[in-house]
């Protein structure tokens, strides 16, 4: 019996079988061109480890020149950007709590008497510490920026204040991360990434699994309407993710203990509003992709930019403007700043609020698109 030998034309002939058949699945091939570039334009342009011009809010119960001078330096250090200034700490706290504001700056009464006698008066900054990624740097810059913008006050008689003790008592207090422990924040923020991750995975090859084993075609045949089989393939799927809360809560307690502040019902009501989202966005992917491939690229398509743009790796305050703006999209970000308000900052409904109504509207949104989509099916 003769061994075949390769034939180089039999061989060229099913590479450019490959080419063409990767032409036709312009889904597959925008997604080998796609991702490459996003990864290379979200890891070159967005991301920042160094975030600057963090909005901080200042009550100043001084009002001597020694006290615009001092806000005035910590402006131009490049890391905070003085945009509130408040009447009082309940005012502030409400500003931190809510997430409007990563510093607090609060200038005592008698601040420029004190400093101008030499005894060394108290500066205290509040920082929302919840990812000391975020207010690491600028922390470290404060003592030098402090000293930096009282230098052109302390002149001629005053010189002797400028001395090589620093003139001012700077008291740095990290709010609800007081030992800046990463895991307070990165333990969290996996209760959102894992559950985008599994939720829109499995719905999505939910319907597109049917679609290939031909079960597909006597679901369209039945008098099901489409809110029904939408609904009816997210229902399961809910209860699975709230099982996943609750195995992942239960380690972040127990092995790593970070701190549940705030009301644990109100954590579970966050998690099942943003697992319906995402299940909504997993039904949709399934309606329109034709097989299961089709499927799991449209999720890690999606599941990229909200890792990478949601503030769970990276300070989301550090990414560029138009960054920010697509992050704010994403219902990762909105749910990863309610669960770490809730766990770390014991926050309510009403400081919750801001981040859950664009939850719900981006889940109006994946169901209006699914039913669009799977009307087109039917059709």
């Amino acid at each position: 019996m003769k061994m075949a030998l390769m034939s180089w034309s039999r061989w060229i002939g099913i590479i450019v079988k490959e080419f063409i058949q990767l032409r036709r699945d312009r889904l597959t091939f925008g997604m080998v061109v796609g991702i490459p570039i996003l990864q290379l334009i979200l890891f070159g342009f967005a991301i920042n480890a160094d975030p600057k011009q963090l909005p901080t809010a200042v009550l100043d119960a001084d009002h001597s020149p020694y006290a615009r001078s001092l806000v005035q330096g910590l402006r131009n250090s490049g890391y905070f950007r003085i945009d509130h200034e408040v009447a009082n700490e309940a005012e502030a706290d409400e500003l931190i709590a809510h997430g409007a504001v990563q510093f607090v700056v609060t200038v005592p009464a008698q601040f420029g008497r004190s400093l101008v006698r030499g005894d060394k008066p108290v500066l205290l900054i509040e920082a929302d510490a919840t990812d000391p990624s975020a207010t690491g740097n600028a922390i470290a810059a404060l003592q030098g920026a402090v000293r930096t913008s009282l230098s052109h006050d302390l002149v001629g008689p005053l010189a002797r204040l400028d001395a090589p003790a620093d003139p001012v008592d700077v008291r740095v207090h990290r709010r609800y991360n007081p030992e800046g422990v990463t895991a307070y924040n990165i333990v969290p923020g996996l209760l959102g990434t894992i559950l985008t991750m599994t939720m829109i995975l499995m719905t999505g090859l939910a319907m597109t699994r049917e679609r290939e084993r031909g079960t597909f075609e006597n679901l369209l045949a039945t008098p099901a309407l489409p809110i029904e089989v939408m609904t009816g393939k997210i229902v399961p799927y809910i209860l699975i993710g709230l099982i996943q809360v609750t195995l992942l809560l239960a380690a972040a307690l127990l092995l790593f203990d970070v701190p549940l502040a705030g009301s644990v019902l109100l954590l579970y009501l966050a998690v099942l509003i943003f697992i319906a989202a995402n299940l909504a966005l997993g039904i949709t992917f399934s309606s329109m992709a034709r097989n299961q491939l089709q499927a799991m690229q449209m999720t890690f398509f999606f599941f990229l930019p909200s890792i990478l743009l949601s503030g769970f790796m990276f300070p989301f305050r550090g990414m560029p403007v138009w960054a920010q703006w697509i992050g704010n999209v994403l219902p990762l970000t909105h749910f990863l700043r309610m669960v770490r308000g809730i766990m770390l900052k014991g926050n309510g409904l009403a400081e919750l609020w801001p981040d859950v109504w664009p939850i719900l509207a981006f889940f109006t949104a994946a169901v209006l698109l699914g039913l669009a989509v799977y009307r087109k099916t039917l059709d």
